[in-house]
């Protein structure tokens, strides 16, 4: 994958491999000693079915190894996405 700024990734929408909006990127959760990104956190889509999903409140945390692609959207595969 080709490096991104995490400016770039402000308020972006997020998306299943399958084409279903899941909502709109708000924070990142990063590794502090290695950089890595660990997690999304997103802000659901209120039309998006959250159950099977790690949730905390109002807010939708995906691992990042279940993002496929960064582009208009961040794509992520449904199935690596839930818990």
């Amino acid at each position: 994958m080709t490096r991104i700024l995490a400016r770039q990734l402000s308020k972006k929408k997020i998306m299943t491999n399958d084409g279903k909006v899941i909502g709109t990127l708000k924070n990142i959760i990063v590794d502090d000693e290695t950089g890595q990104v660990i997690d999304l956190i997103i802000h659901p889509d209120s039309s998006f079915d959250t159950s099977g999903y790690r949730l905390e409140g109002d807010k939708l945390y995906i691992n990042f190894e279940a993002v496929k692609d960064i582009k208009d959207y961040i794509v992520v595969d449904r199935y690596l996405s839930r818990k």
